[in-house]
């Protein structure tokens, strides 16, 4: 029996962070993964794989509209879709053989299996079980689906099945306007395939600023997108080679069908720990299915701690690892802390769609007085250079004391663009501070400057 100071299960972004972390600070580390490469779902069938391909489609895309205006004429390129998903694959190998680097790098022992903790201080790994002081849970999350629909990966499938279909498909309902479903259709639609999304709210991206959000819409319906909203999905009929998609508006009850060559099912995602023992040791859930943690992100089972999806809170890769690397502080006898207030949210279509902190409904939700600092991208020379001028930046910031409370931007590189503001949230700046950073020109970052100097005495360059 092997004897650890940590034994982390799962080894998404969250358990393996929280593994190097803990290593990194003299624990002696382990940490068990069922599948055959490391990384969880993020890097094997997740952000990373998603991420090449809307790379591969974009570039596509860009030949197709934007090449002959700069001068760079020729024939459109023909897709090869085994090449661009053994691309997709290429960037797989090499992230996940990186952190199996790294935990050699870092003596970290890979526990190949499926764990259960029998009791507290114990993981069982196949027939072996092992000790640890500190059990850290980090399991992720599974595809949520809808009541009496069965998905097939084939069909009817999950992110992990869009990720890798025989072929593109002619017509495709996405099924959920959120990240997912938004992120995968506009792949699809850029290799040709028609799309049909279909979404139960009113609106597209829930939780998003609204304004934000009705620009987002807009801008992919320009894409060739096509939204069915305030609709509730009633069955899907699903044959070999084609699937038929009943629906029921919510304003009048009616009904529709559409029909398909596959279904993408993006309703979301839910908390995955089948198999670890958690009602047998008493951990205690919430009403959601999540593992309950306190502040410190231990359970009410001594030695036992969760982090990422299988908590409360967004379920994001990044903040899965701000909790590993906080977790890891906490065993070690030192002080961990996230600062949920900043964690940005990113869709990574084109454009990019980015945001942190308050919107403006939470805001009025709350009764907090706020201002509106907005700039458009047309007023941004290098995105008009690179015909990426649509969209815009929006900070808010507290009427009286001018702190930033939130940024929202739909934009070229917004996901990159919002961690300036994400640092000045850091430090408690305000909207003013941001105004009076000097920025180089031309780059897109002007227009976060811009959009803080509009919260004061207004921008220039509009």
């Amino acid at each position: 029996m092997a004897s650890y100071d940590v034994i982390v299960i799962g080894s998404g972004p969250g358990g393996y962070v929280c593994a190097i972390r803990c290593a990194q600070l003299g624990l002696k580390t382990a940490c068990v993964e069922g599948r055959d490469t490391l990384g969880g779902t993020c890097l094997n069938i997740g952000c990373i794989p998603s991420k090449a391909l809307l790379h591969a489609s974009h570039q596509l895309h860009e030949a197709e509209h934007n090449f002959a205006k700069m001068g760079l004429k020729g024939k459109s390129p023909s897709v090869d879709w085994t090449q661009m998903l053994a691309y997709k694959d290429d960037v797989i190998g090499q992230n996940t053989k990186g952190i199996e680097f790294l935990f050699k790098k870092n003596k970290i022992d890979w526990l190949k299996g499926w764990g259960s903790i029998p009791e507290a201080g114990r993981v069982k790994v196949g027939d072996n079980v092992h000790e640890a002081k500190h059990i850290i849970i980090a399991t992720g999350s599974e595809p949520s689906a809808l009541p009496g629909i069965e998905i097939d990966e084939k069909v009817v499938v999950t992110s992990e099945g869009a990720l890798s279909l025989p072929k593109i498909p002619k017509k495709m309902v996405v099924i959920g306007a959120g990240v997912i479903g938004l992120e995968l259709g506009s792949v699809y639609a850029r290799l040709g395939a028609e799309i049909h999304v279909i979404e139960f709210l009113d609106h597209i991206t829930p939780g998003m600023d609204a304004e934000v959000s009705k620009q987002f819409q807009k801008l992919l319906t320009k894409q060739g997108l096509n939204f069915t909203l305030g609709a509730a999905v009633q069955k899907v009929q699903a044959t070999k080679t084609k699937a038929k998609v009943t629906y029921k508006l919510r304003k009048d009850d009616s009904e529709a069908t559409v029909d398909a060559d596959v279904v993408l099912v993006a309703t979301g995602r839910k908390p995955y720990t089948d198999g670890l023992g958690l009602a047998e040791l008493g951990v205690e859930m919430t009403e959601r299915g999540q593992i309950r943690t306190d502040s410190h992100w231990s359970t009410n089972v001594k030695g036992i701690h969760a982090i990422g999806d299988c908590i409360s809170g967004p379920m994001l890769a990044h903040k899965a690892e701000d909790e590993g690397m906080a977790v890891a502080e906490v065993v070690a006898g030192k002080h961990g802390h996230v600062n949920y207030g900043v964690i940005p949210g990113v869709i990574y279509t084109h454009p990019e769609v980015a945001s942190v902190g308050e919107t403006e409904e939470t805001l009025k939700d709350k009764g907090h007085a706020y201002k509106v600092g907005k700039f458009s991208f047309m007023g941004n020379g290098r995105a008009k250079a690179n015909f990426a001028a649509d969209g815009f930046v929006k900070i808010l910031a507290d009427k009286a004391t001018d702190r930033i409370l939130g940024a929202h931007i739909i934009g070229p590189m917004a996901g990159d663009l919002i961690h300036e503001i994400c640092v000045a949230m850091e430090f408690g700046a305000s909207a003013q501070d941001l105004a009076l950073t000097c920025h180089a020109h031309p780059t897109y970052s002007e227009a976060v400057r811009e959009a803080a100097l509009a919260c004061g005495d207004g921008p220039i360059h509009s």
